[in-house]
């Protein structure tokens, strides 16, 4: 080492402004894991008590459903609009938005854990949303708020604390760290930059410990670990990815020209549009007889351990209902839902495959569902790896999500995420070009 960058080095390592920055990002990061833990923790107290209620009382869903969106919609509207859908595209939006006091408001902390509650309402209200998303969107917003305590330089406090958050938060809300590792790198920033890769390293690795310390080890879906060889899988690769290409890119298309065209009533008639969201999400939870409400957790672990899917129409009804729940403006992600719709998909394609079992056809549809929404094959790859402790089906993974990503841009040439983040962006120039016209 030359000895002026030694000198500093030392300079570095001596220095309390140093120690005190790196102090305050670690514990960041143990805060995302402690949030992401509660987070969870509540959505499935919430997820268990909508299933319990629309069990007892099969009808309550058509008053409790409309009733929570509005609610939800006019707190929202009311004090932090910010907080509005996944998160994740917001957060994409932010690196490339040079606005300051924006970014403090879409990254700000109440925002943030605004969403986090308005999550365990939706769902306890009967809404088809997931928490992963918006634990991005929340582990972001504590790891960009740190810029406020502590002297980061400008760079960091634009780029590599929102990379780093997000990458924290995806691993904490998952349990899977190296899938947060590519996720910052393959959907928020879409490139790799070295002087980024440690600082979300490190806070993957602090959010995490801290989420397995609260949580125990434990993987997101239990291990499927089924006696099959993946020579035996071509079959299933070629229709399940496929298939959960096509229909993942058919939710992704609905999703992005239906945000499009009913953008203009749903900010007219914010309350309305609610309660006819509301309305037509108890709908298709009496058709699925329940399976629609929540998250869709317990479906996907039942496809994946036990084969176990619902009715034939349960995929479709729970494709409907998350965006009908997305559409309808409410804070909610996507990625467990999809993960739901995707299994439970897999369930009804496993009679086509009968020499394959059923867990694996679950778990390949999944991915091939999953990859298809999102088109980032290597994230969807390793989050379900991941997800399930198995690594024997490592090829014929990769393999589905390939294929369904290339299935999918037929159906979807653009990225979801990239899409709402434009479309945010796009929105966000709107707002200026008022404000100046106002002024």
């Amino acid at each position: 080492m030359p000895r002026k960058q030694w000198r500093r080095s030392a300079r570095q390592f001596r220095s309390k402004q140093v120690w005190w920055v790196r102090l305050l990002f670690w514990s960041g990061a143990v805060l995302i894991g402690v949030v992401a833990t509660l987070l969870a923790v509540a959505s499935e107290y919430a997820s268990s008590l909508v299933l319990h209620v629309a069990r007892t009382w099969p009808l309550a869903p058509l008053v409790l459903t409309p009733a929570g969106l509005i609610v939800i919609a006019w707190l929202t509207r009311r004090f932090f609009p910010a907080a509005e859908g996944s998160g994740i595209p917001q957060a994409m939006a932010m690196l490339e938005v040079s606005d300051e006091a924006r970014r403090k408001e879409i990254l700000g902390l109440g925002t943030g854990l605004f969403k986090g509650l308005m999550i365990v309402v939706g769902i306890a209200c009967g809404a088809s949303i997931g928490r992963e998303g918006p634990t991005v969107h929340i582990a972001t917003a504590i790891s960009y708020s740190l810029s406020r305590i502590g002297r980061f330089d400008r760079y960091l406090r634009r780029r590599r604390l929102i990379l780093a958050g997000a990458a924290a938060g995806l691993s904490a809300a998952f349990n899977t760290p190296l899938a947060g590792v590519v996720f910052a790198i393959e959907e928020m920033s879409r490139s790799f930059e070295a002087r980024t890769s440690g600082i979300v390293l490190i806070a993957v690795i602090v959010a995490g410990m801290t989420a397995l310390s609260l949580q125990g080890s434990y993987s997101y879906f239990g291990t499927v670990n089924v006696p099959v060889e993946p020579i035996d899988t071509i079959g299933a690769v070629l229709i399940c990815g496929s298939v959960g290409g096509l229909f993942g890119g058919l939710f992704s298309t609905l999703l992005i020209q239906g945000g499009s065209s009913l953008d203009g009533l749903r900010r007219s008639h914010p309350y309305a549009f609610a309660a006819g969201c509301g309305l037509l999400l108890a709908g298709i939870g009496l058709l699925s007889e329940g399976a629609t409400y929540g998250t869709g957790y317990e479906q996907a672990k039942l496809a994946l351990s036990h084969g176990e899917g619902g009715d034939p129409y349960t995929p479709v009804l729970k494709l409907l209902a998350t965006l009908v729940s997305y559409l309808s403006g409410i804070p909610g992600g996507i990625f467990a839902p999809s993960l739901s719709a995707g299994a439970t998909l897999g369930v009804e394609l496993a009679p086509f495959l009968g020499s394959v079992p059923v867990a694996v056809v679950a778990l390949l549809t999944m991915a091939g569902y999953f990859s298809g929404v999102v088109q980032a094959p290597v994230t969807s790859m390793v989050i379900i790896m991941e997800m399930t402790d198995d690594q024997h089906l490592l090829l014929p993974l990769m393999a589905t999500v390939l294929l369904a990503q290339w299935v999918s841009r037929h159906v979807c040439p653009r990225p979801i995420y990239l899409a709402l983040a434009d479309s945010f962006l796009k929105g966000e120039g709107k707002q200026r070009n008022r404000r100046a016209e106002r002024s």
